[in-house]
């Protein structure tokens, strides 16, 4: 049997490796070709074309990672609420959630700026894939929502999801505890305190409602629309509230009266702050015994609401 030289099987194994990397250059060339092919579908919003083209793309070049989120939102579109149940139609979902999940899998920590943004997108999209209008499982979104955090700590929007996942499952406290984690990591942010607001007063808490409004004024006052929003929830918690004593109420319109004052004096011609003031002086002629005094707030309410009406035609350009 002939023997081989060192010199003759390295020749072959150059050889092996160059004809692979050919096969390689002429995939990369290929799926290439087939992914602009598959862009183009999509820009048109032809997603069934763009579907097959992307499953091309990648069946000549698994690395091209961005096709992964580019065919998962195509399956995405391709999915009609209307048809919620059909196995042919969930099973476009459940493909959009497997390349979802490759796409962020790869991108999420790329070193380049738009790879690692488009790998975020993967999981927003794959949050709202687990939402109540699709999949339905808040359960696969709670870890994909946590990442996201671990990711961007300093991004309100994602602990206000996770905080609504825990809410809607009746875990308060875990929902309470997230939506503090994120006061704390953007504490000059207003969404943060509008978010716990909202979810303190969902929860019946209005002290805590009143609570995080304050401290929303407190980061910004200069701005007249957040006490215009303290002076709104003290107006419909005492038209709302039927458990509330008339001390209550009375504390209640003066604190709201407080706050849209506080609006109107920092912009005078703030419409909704000079309706609401009306609105509370009405509030208070309610619970006000002498008829003069009744009177006189009920005449001062009706001017407010004839000067609110004049700013809206004067907007209006009427």
């Amino acid at each position: 049997m002939k023997a081989f030289s060192g010199a003759s099987l390295a020749s072959a194994a150059v050889l092996a490796l160059s004809i692979s990397v050919g096969c390689a250059q002429v995939g990369q060339v290929t799926a290439k070709r087939s992914f602009k092919a598959a862009n183009a579908a999509y820009q048109a919003q032809d997603y069934k074309k763009a579907v097959a083209l992307y499953e091309e793309t990648l069946k000549e070049d698994p690395n091209l990672a961005m096709a992964y989120f580019f065919l998962g939102n195509s399956l995405d579109n391709l999915y009609r609420p209307s048809k919620k149940g059909e196995p042919e139609n969930e099973a476009l979902l459940t493909r959009a959630v497997e390349n979802y999940t490759l796409c962020a899998e790869k991108l999420s920590n790329s070193a380049i700026e738009d790879e690692r943004k488009l790998g975020k997108l993967s999981l927003e999209y794959l949050v709202a894939a687990y939402g109540a209008d699709k999949l339905a499982d808040p359960a696969k979104a709670e870890p994909v929502l946590i990442k996201m955090i671990e990711m961007e700590p300093a991004e309100p929007s994602n602990y206000a999801v996770l905080g609504k996942i825990y809410e809607d499952a009746a875990l308060y406290d875990d929902a309470e505890k997230v939506l503090l984690m994120s006061k704390a990591a953007k504490p000059k942010d207003s969404s943060v305190y509008l978010q716990l607001a909202g979810f303190y007063n969902r929860q019946g808490r209005f002290d805590k409602t009143i609570e995080s409004l304050n401290q929303r004024a407190e980061i910004e006052p200069n701005n007249p629309e957040a006490f215009q929003t303290i002076a709104g929830y003290y107006w419909d918690e005492t038209r709302g509230d039927s458990s509330l004593t008339a001390d209550q109420k009375k504390e209640y319109i003066t604190k709201g009266l407080e706050a849209v004052d506080k609006a109107i004096s920092l912009k005078s011609d703030y419409v909704e702050a000079i309706t609401f003031r009306g609105l509370l002086l009405r509030l208070q002629a309610n619970g006000e015994k002498d008829p003069s005094k009744q009177q006189a707030l009920i005449k001062e309410a009706t001017s407010l609401g004839e000067k609110a009406n004049e700013l809206r035609k004067k907007a209006a350009g009427n």
